[in-house]
């Protein structure tokens, strides 16, 4: 846990801006140090399990209990790859309809953290933010946990929850004072022991694709992934999962995890439930989400006394027979940035290429979306690779595989690139991040040090055999800014790796600093 001195208090009380709202919060993050010891725990010490009941205890610190959430009509979602696409759909779908609030909590931003609290598709404005900030903030500096119960939380009139866990409380403190009528609700990590899932009682959960990630959580095997993601099931609440397609063999176990915790309903969806719709997020994958969502938002309307303008099914209710115009209108006008986004109206004259993919599954499904769209361009492009994976320790594995993808095997069209640059995810030449986008998960001296790129770029080189032009850069700004001395008409960059590279390339590309 994180702790605060009384002068930094003192000072935060004192100004109540929203930059102190920032800083008051970047100070709860997590640091490298911490991850690495609590890692050297080992299994004998349960700290997914401490982590949750944690949250119980700060939620009740705040005045609430789980139930007094329930008037939220909370959607709550879970997966590896397309929850956030989904939660982004289900929204887009629900903003059709007469439901005068709809609150949306994700993870993680891209600019702003602000964007992870969103009401009605809009992230709450900087006054509101640091206003029920601070009220949260004060509640846990003048409240205190029973020592002998949670001796963790010591001392316990200065702890507060850790950056991820706190915007939870805080979304949940923020949506019932803003008298939300629907929640939608992404889960961070995993299902069962995320931050997220003192959720009582949903009106619907879904489960996207399911993938390897954060095993050190989760577990380093698809049963146990899969073992947690379901954790987020309830007694009698509905529950649709994509159709698993890359583990089909997690079916069984989803409906084993299903009848244990008595939901009412299991149903695997499948893109072939899908109309021929326009989507507004593009990707072919983005049809799996997009079905999901359908389904996720149906139930919900229904739970929710709205039977008007729904979809038409068949096939025992399974199969989609027509789709209203307001899910068609939802399914087009949904905008998720960062997430297969392409950006060719701007002064550079680049077309840039964007998604924060980060796990094996949707490095290839980004790659296929990126060499897909290459294919489709008449004459021959120059074409860049911009690439950064700080966090995990697979990291060449993910850009091996975006190189198999792209440059293809056999017979396949290859798509090759001329410049391949590596970053860290610093924003600014100076060295600085923008106040945002500050991250403290990963070792300060590994950075500074360009490890991470400096191997990423000899994996590289025995990938395509030296052929590509490869450059390490220490800071997002000056990739962008070598790219735009290369730059015409005819470039076309892939940016891709993670969504904190994304997050600080956007803020780059539109020059929005501190």
């Amino acid at each position: 846990m994180n702790q605060t001195t009384e002068t930094d208090s003192m000072r935060i009380n004192l100004q109540r801006t929203y930059k102190d709202a920032i800083n008051a919060l970047n100070s709860l993050q997590s640091n490298f140090a911490s991850i690495e010891a609590t890692k050297k725990l080992g299994p004998s010490v349960n700290r997914n399990e401490l982590s949750i009941n944690e949250v119980h205890e700060f939620t009740k610190r705040l005045g609430y209990t789980p139930t007094d959430f329930n008037k939220l009509n909370i959607i709550h979602i879970t997966g590896t790859k397309g929850k956030g696409s989904t939660c982004a759909f289900t929204e887009s779908i629900l903003k059709q309809y007469p439901i005068s609030k709809i609150g949306l909590y994700t993870s993680p931003h891209l600019k702003s953290v602000r964007e992870r609290i969103r009401i009605n598709g809009q992230p709450i404005n900087q006054e509101k933010f640091a206003k029920y900030f601070f009220e949260v903030w004060d509640k846990f500096t003048t409240t205190k946990s029973d020592p002998q119960e949670w001796p963790t939380l010591q001392p316990c009139d200065q702890v507060k929850p850790m950056y991820f866990k706190y915007l939870t409380i805080l979304s949940f403190h923020v949506f019932l004072q803003e008298g939300v009528d629907t929640a939608i609700y992404e889960v961070g990590v995993g299902g069962t022991y995320d931050s997220t899932n003192i959720i009582d009682k949903p009106t619907v959960t879904g489960i996207s694709a399911l993938g390897i990630d954060h095993t050190f959580m989760l577990g380093d095997n698809i049963a146990s992934i899969t073992e947690n993601k379901t954790g987020i099931f309830k007694k009698g609440v509905p529950a649709f999962v994509s159709k698993q397609s890359e583990y089909p063999e997690t079916h069984e176990l989803i409906e084993k995890r299903a009848k244990q915790l008595g939901v009412s309903s299991l149903e695997f969806v499948d893109t072939e439930d899908l109309p021929n719709v326009k989507l507004g997020l593009s990707g072919e994958f983005q049809k799996q989400n997009a079905a999901l969502a359908i389904r996720i938002a149906n139930s919900h309307l229904k739970t929710i006394g709205i039977t008007q303008d729904l979809p038409e099914f068949n096939n025992n209710d399974v199969k989609i027979k027509k789709l209203s115009n307001k899910f068609i209108k939802g399914l087009e006008n949904v905008d998720w940035p960062g997430r297969c986004q392409i950006i060719n109206n701007n002064p550079t004259g680049i077309t840039w290429y964007i998604d924060g993919a980060h796990t094996i599954e949707s490095i290839n499904a980004s790659s296929t979306w990126f060499k897909q769209e290459q294919l489709k361009l008449e004459k021959p492009k120059r074409r860049a690779l911009l690439f950064n994976q700080q966090g995990r320790e697979n990291y060449a594995e993910l850009l091996e595989k975006l190189f198999n993808v792209t440059y293809g095997t056999g017979s396949e069209p290859q798509i090759k690139f001329d410049d391949v640059i590596f970053t860290t995810n610093t924003t600014w030449s100076s060295g600085q991040f923008n106040s945002e986008l500050i991250s403290k998960n990963t070792s300060e001296d590994a950075v500074k040090k360009l490890e991470v790129q400096n191997n990423l770029s000899e994996v590289w080189g025995k990938l395509d055999g030296g052929v590509s032009k490869r450059h390490v850069f220490a800071d997002i700004e000056t990739a962008v800014n070598y790219l735009k001395d290369l730059g015409d008409e005819d470039l076309q960059v892939f940016v891709c790796g993670s969504l904190h590279l994304v997050g600080g390339f956007l803020v780059v590309l539109d020059n929005e600093r501190d």
